[in-house]
């Protein structure tokens, strides 16, 4: 049995005792999976595996069917790949939803739906991770797969990290099959996730997830029929796991940066760039991006701006988010996850950032001067968090605008923008470059978004005449409308784009309309091009399909140089922004709901808190769920639901007079006020609630998104009267079907007609 691993951090130790000390032996010896051998491999998956553990009647026992059941629920409603935690120590546990033995039964189950889709061709994938524990394990693992089922899978040499957005972009451009990359974006360090990206380089819709889960069934099915179904992996250095293709195209770094130029990269952005007389900090959490993102940034030519932070790569994320105590002030390994835009409260009630607080600025800045942009990216490198330091003296101007900040010593502080104030200024930056460079009017603009990202966004859009599709949460909803764009255009080019949002409303976006931003609150953004991006075989898009901290980085540094030639900072622009734009609905919060410790090692016991901490999720959303829904139906009024919501929360200062609409959004029911929005909306992979707020008051959203976020969920004596038991109990499947019919209206399904590839 092998010794518990061992590290230079006490902290990441203390994470590995308490991994090790809570895995049973038969977990520790189980060795199913021979990974270490570089040969040709094979293990067979029998009755046994699929049944619970038990020492004496089946120490076989994997209990897969049980993790094939949360599997299979995650894939009907997550929104960025399955994604759960992991034994970081012993991979091969199955008690775990990420397992080496799941990752390979998911990963033949969509080998066999693509061979049985596309017979006798060659298939070909990319295949990359970012830094996280077992990673490198796993990309090997479902390269040597594919393999064995004569796929392709195009790697970066020595299986080394890349960033989520370039192997999208590379499934696109190359037109391949699609990618497997993986992540778990900025979420704790035990946690890991798959993300299946399609031919267009976007991820898996629910549909196309359950074509492989629909497989994996067959597979268990044949099992119990026939008691056991052979799994091979090829070696390590089968032909078919191909290392050239991305060393002779610097891992598509150079396809990348030629990208790059034809958008956000022009020489208007990067001059200004070039001219900058400071140095802008980008937080490299977890180290991964650096490998790409450096390249990047020396072939356009100004890396020398640059300054970083964390360049080796660690999946402790160099205890980011890291503590020894929980938020209830018990003594255990507690980890916020990479979000430095979370926001905790203290035994007092004030307000922290646990993730920042643990970057340890008040030491790593003292030495910059006051305007020093700090750009924090996380590991898969598609997430961006702006910061920028200022002089204490503004604090009560920040206070006014709704930007929370950092007390660093007693001269500086640390704005934290949100992404929705962040975002804001970017987009409003890159309107103004094309209106400078006279492009602004060859094309109507529109931007797609997330329903909970901030109402500034809209009321801008509204203010430069541009198209506003709004969307359920995740970037691939994004990515579904961009589709549905570029089939018009391509059937009918000089018809007018109709396209339907989430809340019904259909916006015509014009004659060959340009996207120029897709975005959410959550800190993913992509820009969109002038010229359509074109793939080598000739396949079109308006945009890429994953969200891209190297876009959002290239645009705020440009906008930060601009800014500093006028001696300007960035809140002085975001409150320019706002008065240019007559903008009302300024302030923006997120609450984030946990029910349970994500971190506990207790298999067993995460597992049983986690249950029931889904049980509160779903008692919360189905409370506001089941009045959107019967509303649609007209079963009850608008009149009603503010009665019901008035008799449950008058009592905390709530008042519901001024609601004018409540909607089902795809994932959440989003509450239109006069005013303001709340929405509340269940994870569609934790058992967390998130509450949204956006409007013209801060306290005010701020209070709303706390206690209807928190609230337990309880049917109230006059939700009952109102709203029937059936009605209730069927209102996340008449949920699940509207969100289905908004993603096939118009959807694009043309079918990928595999090309004849060079390599």
């Amino acid at each position: 049995m092998k010794e518990c691993k061992k590290s230079n951090n006490e902290l990441e130790n203390e994470l590995f005792k308490s991994v090790y000390d809570k895995t049973p032996d038969y977990i520790k010896n189980m060795d199913l999976v021979k990974i270490e051998d570089k040969g040709e491999i094979s293990f067979l998956l029998k009755k046994e595996h699929l049944k619970p553990y038990d020492e004496k009647s089946n120490p076989e026992g994997l209990n897969l069917e049980e993790w094939f059941a949360g599997y299979e629920k995650e894939a009907k409603v997550s929104t960025a790949g399955i994604r759960g935690p992991q034994n970081i120590l012993y991979p091969q546990d199955t008690r775990f939803p990420i397992n080496l033995i799941g990752i390979i039964l998911a990963t033949l189950a969509k080998a066999l739906v693509a061979t049985e889709k596309y017979p006798n061709k060659k298939i070909v994938k990319v295949a990359g991770c970012e830094v996280r524990y077992n990673s490198s394990m796993f990309l090997d693992a479902i390269a040597r797969v594919q393999a064995a089922k004569g796929i392709q899978t195009l790697v970066p040499q020595q299986r080394k990290t890349i960033p989520i957005w370039l192997a999208s972009f590379l499934a696109f451009k190359l037109d391949l099959l699609g990618g497997e990359y993986i992540t778990s974006s900025h979420g704790i360090s035990v946690k890991n996730a798959t993300k299946d990206l399609n031919s267009q380089g976007s991820q898996y819709l629910p549909e196309e997830s359950m074509e492989f889960v629909d497989k994996i069934r067959e597979i268990f099915d044949y099992v119990n029929k026939n008691g056991s179904y052979e799994i091979k992996l090829s070696a390590t250095d089968n032909p078919l796991i191909n290392e050239e293709v991305m060393k002779s195209i610097n891992d598509g770094v150079d396809l990348y940066v030629e990208y790059l130029k034809s958008g956000v990269a022009k020489d208007i952005n990067l001059d200004r760039i070039k001219s900058f007389n400071s140095k802008i900090i980008i937080e490299n959490v977890g180290g991964s991006a650096y490998r790409t993102l450096s390249r990047v940034l020396a072939k356009l030519g100004i890396d020398d701006k640059f300054v970083w932070f964390n360049t080796e790569e660690d999946p402790f994320f160099h205890s980011i988010g890291k503590y020894d105590t929980t938020p209830k002030g018990e003594k255990a390994f507690y980890d916020y996850s990479v979000d430095a835009t979370v926001l905790a409260k203290k035994s007092d009630g004030t307000k922290y950032f646990p993730v920042i607080e643990t970057m340890h600025y008040d030491k790593k800045l003292a030495q910059y001067p006051i305007g020093t942009a700090v750009l924090i990216t996380d590991p898969d490198h598609d997430r961006l968090t702006i910061t920028q330091t200022e002089s204490i003296d503004r604090i009560e101007t920040l206070q006014q605008l709704g930007i929370d900040y950092i007390k660093l010593d007693d001269k500086k502080i640390l704005t934290v923008f949100t992404a929705n104030q962040a975002f804001l200024m970017l987009f409003d930056f890159w309107a103004k470059q094309l209106k400078k460079e006279n492009l602004w009017n060859n094309h109507p603009r529109f931007m797609i978004k997330t329903t909970a990202s901030a109402l500034s966004w809209d009321e801008w859009a509204a203010n430069n005449n541009v198209k506003v599709v709004n969307v359920p949460v995740g970037f691939k909803e994004i990515a579904n409308i961009m589709k549905k764009v570029e089939l018009k255009l391509k059937n009918n080019p000089n018809e007018e784009v109709v396209i339907d949002d989430v809340f019904g409303n259909s916006i015509n976006l014009g004659v060959n309309p340009r996207l120029l931003f897709g975005g959410e609150e959550s800190g993913g953004m992509i820009m969109g091009c002038e010229d359509l991006i074109e793939s080598l075989h000739g396949r079109k898009a308006i945009a890429m399909r994953e969200k891209s901290a190297t876009e959002a980085i290239i645009v705020a540094s440009a906008l930060i140089s601009e800014l500093s030639e006028n001696n300007k900072l960035l809140s002085q622009y975001l409150y320019e922004v706002f008065e240019d734009n007559k903008i009302i609905g300024r302030f923006d919060t997120r609450v984030d709901i946990a029910y349970y410790n994500e971190s506990e090692p207790d298999i067993e016991k995460l597992k049983q808190s986690k249950v029931a901490g889904e049980a509160m999720r779903t008692k919360n959303d189905m409370f506001y769920l089941s009045l959107a829904i019967a509303k649609k139906a007209n079963k009850i009024s608008l009149d009603d639901i503010k009665k019901i919501l008035n008799d449950k929360f008058n009592n905390d200062g709530l008042n519901f007079d001024n609601l004018k609409s409540v909607k089902f959004v795809g994932d959440g029911t989003y509450l239109e006020f006069a005013d303001k929005y709340i929405e509340i909306r269940p994870s569609g992979t934790d058992a967390k609630t998130k509450a949204y707020g956006g409007g013209m008051n801060k306290s005010d959203i701020e209070k709303f998104a706390t206690i209807l976020g928190n609230y337990s969920g309880d049917r109230t004596q006059l939700h009952c009267s109102l709203i029937s038991e059936n009605d209730y109990e069927t209102c996340k499947t008449k949920a699940m079907d509207d969100y289905l019919a908004f993603v096939e209206k118009d959807a694009n399904n043309e079918p990928f007609v595999i090309p004849e590839y060079n390599f």
